[in-house]
Protein backbone atom coordinates (compact mmCIF):
# COMPACT_ATOMS: atom_id res chain seq x y z
CA UNK A 1 0.00 0.00 0.00
CA UNK A 2 2.93 2.27 1.00
CA UNK A 3 4.77 1.64 -2.20
CA UNK A 4 1.79 2.01 -4.68
CA UNK A 5 0.91 5.15 -2.83
CA UNK A 6 4.68 6.76 -3.63
CA UNK A 7 4.24 5.64 -7.24
CA UNK A 8 0.75 7.37 -7.77
CA UNK A 9 1.70 10.06 -6.34
CA UNK A 10 4.84 10.55 -7.91
CA UNK A 11 4.31 8.94 -11.77
CA UNK A 12 1.17 11.36 -11.67
CA UNK A 13 2.45 14.83 -10.43
CA UNK A 14 2.28 16.46 -13.56
CA UNK A 15 5.03 19.62 -14.04
CA UNK A 16 4.56 22.91 -15.67
CA UNK A 17 6.48 25.50 -16.12
CA UNK A 18 6.04 29.18 -15.18
CA UNK A 19 4.47 31.14 -18.03
CA UNK A 20 7.25 33.98 -18.46
CA UNK A 21 7.12 35.97 -21.59
CA UNK A 22 10.88 36.09 -21.99
CA UNK A 23 13.65 34.76 -19.88
CA UNK A 24 14.48 38.67 -19.05
CA UNK A 25 11.16 39.29 -17.54
CA UNK A 26 11.10 39.72 -13.73
CA UNK A 27 8.91 36.72 -12.02
CA UNK A 28 6.71 38.34 -9.51
CA UNK A 29 6.42 36.22 -6.17
CA UNK A 30 3.98 36.65 -3.58
CA UNK A 31 3.95 35.24 0.20
CA UNK A 32 1.66 33.69 2.27
CA UNK A 33 2.29 34.39 5.93
CA UNK A 34 4.22 36.73 7.47
CA UNK A 35 4.71 35.03 10.83
CA UNK A 36 8.62 33.68 9.78
CA UNK A 37 11.74 34.94 9.74
CA UNK A 38 11.97 33.52 6.51
CA UNK A 39 9.68 35.77 5.22
CA UNK A 40 11.78 38.68 5.67
CA UNK A 41 14.50 37.45 4.80
CA UNK A 42 13.74 35.80 1.41
CA UNK A 43 12.64 39.27 0.59
CA UNK A 44 15.58 40.73 1.43
CA UNK A 45 17.59 38.88 -0.54
CA UNK A 46 15.48 37.94 -3.38
CA UNK A 47 14.55 41.92 -3.47
CA UNK A 48 17.98 43.26 -3.58
CA UNK A 49 18.82 45.95 -6.23
CA UNK A 50 22.01 44.43 -7.48
CA UNK A 51 21.36 40.43 -7.65
CA UNK A 52 23.68 37.65 -8.58
CA UNK A 53 22.71 35.79 -11.16
CA UNK A 54 21.43 32.89 -9.51
CA UNK A 55 18.97 34.42 -7.83
CA UNK A 56 18.41 37.54 -10.95
CA UNK A 57 14.79 38.03 -12.18
CA UNK A 58 12.87 37.44 -9.17
CA UNK A 59 11.24 40.02 -7.03
CA UNK A 60 8.82 39.68 -3.87
CA UNK A 61 5.77 42.41 -4.98
CA UNK A 62 3.13 40.91 -2.85
CA UNK A 63 2.23 39.37 0.51
CA UNK A 64 -1.04 38.14 2.67
CA UNK A 65 -0.05 38.37 6.08
CA UNK A 66 -2.38 36.08 7.84
CA UNK A 67 -0.47 32.74 8.91
CA UNK A 68 -1.36 30.69 12.18
CA UNK A 69 -4.61 31.80 13.70
CA UNK A 70 -3.02 30.75 17.82
CA UNK A 71 0.68 29.90 18.41
CA UNK A 72 1.97 33.08 19.67
CA UNK A 73 5.21 32.91 18.90
CA UNK A 74 4.07 32.94 15.26
CA UNK A 75 1.37 35.65 15.38
CA UNK A 76 2.98 38.32 17.90
CA UNK A 77 5.48 39.15 14.94
CA UNK A 78 2.88 39.65 12.19
CA UNK A 79 3.12 43.41 12.52
CA UNK A 80 6.84 43.57 12.65
CA UNK A 81 7.14 41.01 9.92
CA UNK A 82 4.75 43.54 7.75
CA UNK A 83 6.55 46.92 8.28
CA UNK A 84 10.53 45.30 7.39
CA UNK A 85 8.66 43.79 4.03
CA UNK A 86 6.57 46.97 3.18
CA UNK A 87 10.40 49.07 3.61
CA UNK A 88 11.17 46.13 0.43
CA UNK A 89 8.45 47.51 -1.18
CA UNK A 90 6.11 44.64 -0.70
CA UNK A 91 2.55 45.00 -1.42
CA UNK A 92 0.20 44.09 1.61
CA UNK A 93 -3.12 42.04 0.63
CA UNK A 94 -6.03 41.14 2.56
CA UNK A 95 -6.57 37.87 0.57
CA UNK A 96 -4.80 35.26 -0.74
CA UNK A 97 -6.98 35.76 -4.30
CA UNK A 98 -5.50 39.19 -4.17
CA UNK A 99 -2.50 37.69 -3.89
CA UNK A 100 -2.23 35.88 -6.82
CA UNK A 101 -3.75 38.46 -9.40
CA UNK A 102 -0.08 40.08 -8.53
CA UNK A 103 2.16 37.44 -8.91
CA UNK A 104 3.57 34.86 -10.82
CA UNK A 105 4.34 32.50 -8.03
CA UNK A 106 4.43 31.84 -4.42
CA UNK A 107 5.95 30.98 -1.16
CA UNK A 108 4.11 29.73 1.67
CA UNK A 109 5.40 30.84 4.67
CA UNK A 110 3.18 30.29 7.22
CA UNK A 111 5.11 29.42 9.99
CA UNK A 112 2.06 27.25 11.05
CA UNK A 113 1.86 23.80 9.23
CA UNK A 114 -2.22 22.80 9.98
CA UNK A 115 -3.33 25.82 7.40
CA UNK A 116 -1.06 24.92 4.62
CA UNK A 117 -3.17 22.53 2.89
CA UNK A 118 -6.38 25.48 2.52
CA UNK A 119 -4.08 28.13 1.97
CA UNK A 120 -2.10 25.85 -1.14
CA UNK A 121 -5.18 24.76 -2.46
CA UNK A 122 -6.30 28.24 -4.34
CA UNK A 123 -2.47 28.73 -5.55
CA UNK A 124 -2.89 24.97 -6.67
CA UNK A 125 -6.26 25.35 -8.91
CA UNK A 126 -4.47 29.38 -10.11
CA UNK A 127 -1.37 27.31 -11.40
CA UNK A 128 0.92 29.20 -9.56
CA UNK A 129 4.29 27.35 -8.72
CA UNK A 130 4.59 27.21 -4.82
CA UNK A 131 7.52 26.32 -2.16
CA UNK A 132 6.22 25.59 1.05
CA UNK A 133 8.51 26.35 4.00
CA UNK A 134 8.61 23.06 6.59
CA UNK A 135 6.47 21.80 7.83
CA UNK A 136 4.93 21.02 4.71
CA UNK A 137 1.89 20.42 7.12
CA UNK A 138 0.80 19.81 10.33
CA UNK A 139 -0.27 16.33 10.09
CA UNK A 140 1.12 13.04 7.82
CA UNK A 141 -2.55 13.22 6.59
CA UNK A 142 -2.43 16.28 5.06
CA UNK A 143 1.35 15.99 3.82
CA UNK A 144 -0.03 13.11 1.85
CA UNK A 145 -3.67 15.75 0.70
CA UNK A 146 -1.31 18.88 -0.53
CA UNK A 147 0.77 16.10 -2.58
CA UNK A 148 -2.29 14.20 -4.09
CA UNK A 149 -3.69 17.97 -4.50
CA UNK A 150 -0.88 19.31 -6.44
CA UNK A 151 -1.40 16.67 -9.00
CA UNK A 152 -4.54 16.53 -9.35
CA UNK A 153 -4.49 20.54 -10.49
CA UNK A 154 -1.27 19.49 -12.53
CA UNK A 155 0.41 22.22 -10.18
CA UNK A 156 4.56 22.38 -9.17
CA UNK A 157 5.41 22.28 -6.15
CA UNK A 158 7.88 21.22 -3.16
CA UNK A 159 8.96 21.59 0.60
CA UNK A 160 12.19 21.51 2.09
CA UNK A 161 14.20 22.61 4.98
CA UNK A 162 16.92 24.61 4.46
CA UNK A 163 19.32 21.74 5.95
CA UNK A 164 18.97 19.86 2.92
CA UNK A 165 21.04 22.12 0.86
CA UNK A 166 23.54 22.64 3.50
CA UNK A 167 27.15 22.45 1.07
CA UNK A 168 28.17 19.55 3.33
CA UNK A 169 25.22 17.26 2.60
CA UNK A 170 24.65 17.89 -0.59
CA UNK A 171 28.28 16.47 -1.61
CA UNK A 172 27.69 13.69 0.44
CA UNK A 173 24.41 12.91 -1.44
CA UNK A 174 26.00 13.57 -4.88
CA UNK A 175 28.53 10.42 -3.89
CA UNK A 176 31.67 12.25 -1.53
CA UNK A 177 31.98 9.30 0.29
CA UNK A 178 31.40 6.67 -1.85
CA UNK A 179 27.54 4.95 -1.22
CA UNK A 180 26.08 5.90 1.89
CA UNK A 181 26.20 3.30 4.64
CA UNK A 182 24.74 5.09 7.28
CA UNK A 183 24.06 8.30 9.14
CA UNK A 184 23.76 10.08 12.15
CA UNK A 185 21.76 13.73 12.16
CA UNK A 186 21.67 15.96 14.67
CA UNK A 187 19.41 19.35 15.37
CA UNK A 188 17.07 21.95 17.72
CA UNK A 189 13.84 20.17 18.60
CA UNK A 190 12.09 22.40 20.45
CA UNK A 191 8.26 21.26 20.62
CA UNK A 192 5.14 22.69 19.69
CA UNK A 193 1.78 21.45 21.04
CA UNK A 194 -0.21 21.59 18.19
CA UNK A 195 2.00 19.61 16.01
CA UNK A 196 3.55 15.95 16.09
CA UNK A 197 6.58 16.60 17.84
CA UNK A 198 9.54 16.09 15.88
CA UNK A 199 7.55 18.33 12.65
CA UNK A 200 8.18 21.66 14.34
CA UNK A 201 11.91 22.06 14.72
CA UNK A 202 13.22 18.28 14.33
CA UNK A 203 12.15 18.35 10.91
CA UNK A 204 15.80 20.13 10.29
CA UNK A 205 17.55 17.16 11.72
CA UNK A 206 15.22 14.98 9.96
CA UNK A 207 15.90 16.46 6.76
CA UNK A 208 19.82 16.04 7.07
CA UNK A 209 19.25 12.61 8.03
CA UNK A 210 16.97 11.59 4.71
CA UNK A 211 19.25 13.73 2.70
CA UNK A 212 22.09 11.53 2.96
CA UNK A 213 20.03 8.30 3.43
CA UNK A 214 17.34 8.78 0.94
CA UNK A 215 14.40 6.90 0.72
CA UNK A 216 13.71 2.83 1.66
CA UNK A 217 13.62 3.23 5.61
CA UNK A 218 11.09 0.30 6.85
CA UNK A 219 11.01 0.81 10.69
CA UNK A 220 11.75 3.39 13.45
CA UNK A 221 12.26 3.37 17.46
CA UNK A 222 12.51 6.03 19.35
CA UNK A 223 13.55 7.20 23.14
CA UNK A 224 12.41 10.41 24.41
CA UNK A 225 13.06 12.47 27.48
CA UNK A 226 11.76 15.73 28.06
CA UNK A 227 15.65 17.47 27.04
CA UNK A 228 16.24 14.77 24.29
CA UNK A 229 14.75 12.01 21.31
CA UNK A 230 16.73 9.56 19.20
CA UNK A 231 14.57 8.42 16.40
CA UNK A 232 16.26 5.68 14.97
CA UNK A 233 15.56 4.47 11.55
CA UNK A 234 16.22 1.04 10.25
CA UNK A 235 16.46 0.92 6.10
CA UNK A 236 15.33 -1.78 3.73
CA UNK A 237 18.96 -2.76 2.47
CA UNK A 238 20.10 -2.80 6.46
CA UNK A 239 21.28 0.76 6.75
CA UNK A 240 20.77 2.43 9.62
CA UNK A 241 20.36 5.79 10.48
CA UNK A 242 19.59 8.49 13.26
CA UNK A 243 17.97 11.66 14.56
CA UNK A 244 18.93 13.49 17.85
CA UNK A 245 16.55 16.14 18.97
CA UNK A 246 18.27 18.21 21.18
CA UNK A 247 16.25 20.77 23.83
CA UNK A 248 18.96 21.12 26.56
CA UNK A 249 22.55 21.87 26.36
CA UNK A 250 24.72 23.23 23.11
CA UNK A 251 22.03 22.51 19.89
CA UNK A 252 23.47 23.18 16.72
CA UNK A 253 22.46 21.81 13.20
CA UNK A 254 25.14 18.83 11.69
CA UNK A 255 25.96 15.32 12.08
CA UNK A 256 27.87 12.51 10.97
CA UNK A 257 27.84 10.29 7.94
CA UNK A 258 29.23 6.57 6.57
CA UNK A 259 30.18 5.43 3.38
CA UNK A 260 32.11 3.02 1.12
CA UNK A 261 35.30 5.34 0.67
CA UNK A 262 34.85 7.17 4.12
CA UNK A 263 33.12 8.76 6.93
CA UNK A 264 33.06 12.64 7.88
CA UNK A 265 31.02 14.77 9.59
CA UNK A 266 28.52 16.45 7.51
CA UNK A 267 29.49 19.96 8.22
CA UNK A 268 27.50 23.45 9.19
CA UNK A 269 24.14 25.29 8.24
CA UNK A 270 24.98 27.38 5.59
CA UNK A 271 22.17 29.93 5.85
CA UNK A 272 19.25 30.70 3.60
CA UNK A 273 20.66 31.06 0.57
CA UNK A 274 21.44 28.00 -1.26
CA UNK A 275 17.98 26.47 -0.66
CA UNK A 276 16.87 30.18 -1.86
CA UNK A 277 19.12 29.08 -5.29
CA UNK A 278 17.02 26.12 -5.38
CA UNK A 279 13.73 27.88 -4.92
CA UNK A 280 15.01 30.29 -7.91
CA UNK A 281 15.54 27.41 -10.48
CA UNK A 282 12.32 25.56 -9.30
CA UNK A 283 10.63 28.36 -10.15
CA UNK A 284 12.22 28.90 -13.71
CA UNK A 285 11.81 25.47 -14.47
CA UNK A 286 8.35 24.46 -12.80
CA UNK A 287 10.50 21.46 -11.85
CA UNK A 288 10.34 20.17 -8.44
CA UNK A 289 13.81 19.00 -7.15
CA UNK A 290 12.94 16.39 -4.43
CA UNK A 291 10.41 13.78 -5.43
CA UNK A 292 7.65 13.71 -3.45
CA UNK A 293 8.20 10.38 -2.50
CA UNK A 294 11.05 10.91 -0.46
CA UNK A 295 9.82 14.20 1.39
CA UNK A 296 6.50 12.38 1.81
CA UNK A 297 8.53 9.24 3.40
CA UNK A 298 10.18 12.13 5.64
CA UNK A 299 6.79 13.14 7.65
CA UNK A 300 6.04 8.89 7.63
CA UNK A 301 9.31 9.12 8.86
CA UNK A 302 8.38 11.27 11.77
CA UNK A 303 4.96 10.08 12.22
CA UNK A 304 6.16 6.75 13.13
CA UNK A 305 9.45 8.31 15.47
CA UNK A 306 5.63 9.74 17.12
CA UNK A 307 3.91 6.70 17.26
CA UNK A 308 6.73 4.93 18.65
CA UNK A 309 6.72 7.26 21.64
CA UNK A 310 3.13 6.92 21.68
CA UNK A 311 3.30 3.04 22.11
CA UNK A 312 6.44 2.56 24.58
CA UNK A 313 9.32 3.03 22.37
CA UNK A 314 8.70 0.07 19.89
CA UNK A 315 9.13 -0.36 16.33
CA UNK A 316 7.20 1.21 14.09
CA UNK A 317 6.44 0.42 10.79
CA UNK A 318 6.48 3.34 7.55
CA UNK A 319 4.15 1.37 5.76
CA UNK A 320 1.57 1.05 8.71
CA UNK A 321 1.67 5.13 9.76
CA UNK A 322 0.94 5.66 5.19
CA UNK A 323 -1.26 3.51 5.19
CA UNK A 324 -3.27 4.78 8.15
CA UNK A 325 -3.09 8.37 7.00
CA UNK A 326 -3.03 7.53 3.16
CA UNK A 327 -6.55 6.55 3.67
CA UNK A 328 -8.12 9.80 5.19
CA UNK A 329 -6.47 12.01 2.74
CA UNK A 330 -8.88 11.99 -0.14
CA UNK A 331 -11.91 13.07 2.35
CA UNK A 332 -9.21 15.39 4.27
CA UNK A 333 -8.75 17.10 0.53
CA UNK A 334 -12.54 16.58 -0.13
CA UNK A 335 -13.06 18.74 3.32
CA UNK A 336 -10.98 21.43 1.82
CA UNK A 337 -12.47 21.42 -0.93
CA UNK A 338 -15.94 22.06 -0.03
CA UNK A 339 -15.53 25.03 1.87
Amino acid sequence: MYVRTLLAITLGFVLISPTLAEDSKVMRLGIIGLDTSHATAFTKEFNKPDQTEDLAGFKIVAAYPKGSPDIESSTSRVPGYIEEVQKQGVKIVDSIDALLAEVDAVLLETNDGRPHLEQALPVFKAKKPVFIDKPVAGSLVDVIALYEAAKKYDCPMFSSSSLRYAPGAQEIRAGALGEVTGCDAFSPCSLEKTHPELYWYGIHGCETLYTIMGTGCEKVTRVSTPDFDLAVGQWSDGRIGTFRGIRKGSAGYGGFAFGTKGSREIGKFAGYRPLMVEIAKFFRSGQAPIDPAETIELYAFMEAADESKRTGGGPVTIASVMEKATKLAGARLAEVESK
